[in-house]
């Protein structure tokens, strides 16, 4: 098998290093990875293969020596730095939010829509959706295909993971505070304190009343999945370390039943369905840490519209959400369009 160099661009940061721990539990075909990060984390070590890689610079690194590079830097370093990787040769998986709407940039989550990754062509990059958004879609898609989805409304109830490092130390720091350290603790990631709290605000408001969170929902499941689908969406930050969870309510031009949706998202790659009330048997974001799957669970009939289902959907946005995307689109890119 054809081996390929990778470059992780972003590689000091909670992604960066998620996306090396998938390449080595995939066994992804690389020849040599290369860590890359900003000049305040170069020279630091990552861990890869039970190995040390030295982080090497952005601003001077050589991606004329790279096949495929998983982007997860920051929007706006995405934005100068992945034109001059595609410059030099290399293909670019972008987990930041800066190309995304691209007209010119296939947005792909590999289960729901594979065959938008021929549309690298245009300009060397592929988009890695947002986190939220992947799963959700994950959950969409095959009751799409069997009845068409004409609306959806979402509550997401999102990890502080989802806004860095810094803010999980924030969820942490604020948490023992509350039990007694008698050090005040104020929001810096965020705009009221974390601990014991939910906030209803992720990302800047818009002109329109929604966050930019939200409308990355609405415009990326358009664009994933199908541009008639109508999405409102409200985005919650909430007091847990890792783990997405989403309350999902789908109206559907056809009927269907919840256990036909059931049938068909247990047939669905990279869903698990848990969902027996009988036995409280749901998916929490504590039980989905660490694990690859979308899980839903609650499928229930909508008894307020006429077709209408509600799901629960929850995933490790460190990894579906992100990393494990990101290079689940470069092992289809090898396959479909590389494999020579």
């Amino acid at each position: 098998m054809k081996k390929f160099n990778v470059a992780v661009v972003g590689a000091s940061g909670n992604v960066g290093r998620e996306m090396l721990n998938i390449l080595e539990e995939l066994d992804f075909p690389v020849a040599t990875v290369y860590a890359v990060a900003s000049s305040r984390s170069a020279g630091t070590v990552v861990e890869f293969k039970g190995g040390d890689l030295i982080v090497q610079d952005l601003a001077t690194f050589d991606f004329s020596k790279v096949d495929i590079g998983l982007f997860s830097p920051g929007g706006s370093v995405s934005a100068k730095y992945a034109p001059i990787a595609v410059k030099a040769g290399c293909v670019v998986v972008d987990n930041t939010s800066h190309f995304r709407m691209d007209p010119d940039v296939p947005l792909v989550v590999p289960e729901v829509n594979p065959e938008a990754i021929g549309g690298y062509t245009n300009k060397g990059i592929i988009a890695n959706p947002n986190c939220s958004t992947i799963q959700m879609v994950m959950a969409l898609k095959p009751i799409h295909d069997a009845a068409t989805i004409t609306r959806v409304v979402v509550s997401t109830y999102q990890a502080v993971s989802g806004a860095g490092k810094e803010a999980m130390d924030e969820l942490f720091e604020q948490s023992r505070s509350t039990f007694g350290t008698g050090k005040v603790v104020p929001p810096n990631k965020f705009s009221k304190e974390i601990a014991f709290n939910v906030i209803p605000q992720i990302d800047s408001f818009l002109d329109n009343g929604y966050t930019k969170e939200e409308m990355k929902m609405v415009n990326e499941t358009k664009k994933i999945v199908d541009p008639a689908i109508r999405v409102t969406a409200t985005t919650v930050r909430v007091p847990v370390f890792n783990g997405h969870a989403e309350s999902v309510t789908i109206e559907t031009k056809d009927k269907i039943t919840p256990a036909q949706a059931r049938t068909l998202l247990e047939n669905f790659d990279g869903v698990e369905v848990v969902d027996d009330p009988a036995t409280l048997s749901y998916t929490t974001p504590r039980e989905a840490a660490g694990k690859n799957a979308t899980f839903i669970s609650r499928i229930r009939e909508d008894e307020s519209v006429e077709n209408g289902l509600n799901m629960w959907v929850v995933s490790d946005n460190l990894r579906k959400g992100a990393a494990l995307n990101a290079v689940q689109i470069a092992q289809t890119l090898i396959k479909d369009h590389l494999k020579n």
